[in-house]
């Protein structure tokens, strides 16, 4: 209990959602009351001394072990015969409670934990148990959800209602994505991969192709390698596939390919100067691999 009530107790959430789960129903006994449970602690008092009790002197080397020899003892104690009844537990299980038994659910039960989120712009919210992203429909964007989560599922709710179901993925950074979910705008997102900003550089030029390689490569997510690459294809808008490919062979020359960098080159009109080339395979030596481009005209 989360919260002790004459009336209205409240009960823990975890406890709720496991009895929602099986189809039971929770009733907490009073307060101050432990003749609403004598018939409870009185099971649990029988088998600690029929069940643990016998254990308690055994070394067990695996729980299979453990597990054979507890169900051993529970068919003995469920065969015994109660001392004011002609029956056994067994027998009174078979005769009266079995045939008002429900079927089991599918699943198992799985302990659940919950987590806060935001929907960002994007329509992803952020899981931070694996420092992922899961997508929920984009017309939920700006509010606030609760996730629930378990070692599997991850779902998303907003005003108790779910409105995003994911397999849980154990990777850090990674995005998970229903593309029912997108809007029309972000569901061309989706086919971005290597290949695809690969595709997208060739007609500029193939150290345009080397550079987006390279980026994709010291990326530590793709996802924000993708951002990078995307923003060096653009370049071509305001400076021309020419003066792009001949500034990402600068770029690489003096292994410095990066957005800035190569944005920088652009605009200094680095990749049109033929002394900075010639200084640079030159005197190469003199000027240190990690220094970067703004470096390298100031050398010039």
């Amino acid at each position: 209990m989360t919260r002790a009530s004459k009336y209205e107790p409240e009960i823990n959430r975890s406890f709720k959602d496991f009895a929602r789960h099986y189809n039971c129903v929770i009733n907490p006994t009073r307060s101050y009351a432990p003749q609403d449970k004598a018939l409870v602690e009185n099971a649990v008092h029988l088998v600690y001394q029929r069940i643990y009790y016998p254990l308690r002197e055994m070394t067990f080397f695996s729980l299979q072990d453990l597990n054979r020899e507890i169900k051993r003892l529970l068919v003995g104690y469920n065969n015994l015969l109660f001392q004011r009844k002609e029956a056994s537990r067994r027998e009174l299980f078979q005769s009266v409670e079995r045939e008002y038994l429900k079927p089991l659910p599918t699943s198992a039960y799985e302990i659940k934990d919950y987590k806060r989120a935001k929907v960002q712009k994007m329509g992803y919210v952020y899981f931070s148990p694996d420092k992922s992203y899961y997508s929920v429909p984009y017309r939920y964007i700006g509010k606030k959800t609760l996730i629930h989560y378990t070692k599997t599922v991850v779902e998303v709710y907003y005003n108790h209602v779910r409105i995003a179901l994911h397999h849980r993925n154990p990777s850090k950074g990674s995005y998970n994505t229903n593309t029912d979910h997108l809007s029309s705008t972000h569901k061309g997102y989706t086919s971005w991969s290597p290949e695809y900003f690969k595709n997208k550089a060739a007609p500029h030029g193939a150290h345009v192709v080397n550079c987006v390689e390279k980026i994709l490569a010291d990326s530590e997510y793709p996802e924000t390698g993708y951002k990078r690459v995307m923003g060096l294809i653009q370049l071509h808008k305001s400076y021309g596939s020419k003066r792009l490919d001949n500034a990402c062979k600068r770029a690489l020359q003096a292994d410095a390919t990066s957005y800035m960098r190569i944005k920088n080159i652009l605009k200094n009109n680095l990749d049109q100067s033929s002394l900075f080339y010639q200084d640079l395979e030159e005197d190469k030596t003199h000027i240190p691999s990690h220094q970067n481009i703004r470096g390298a005209a100031a050398y010039q």
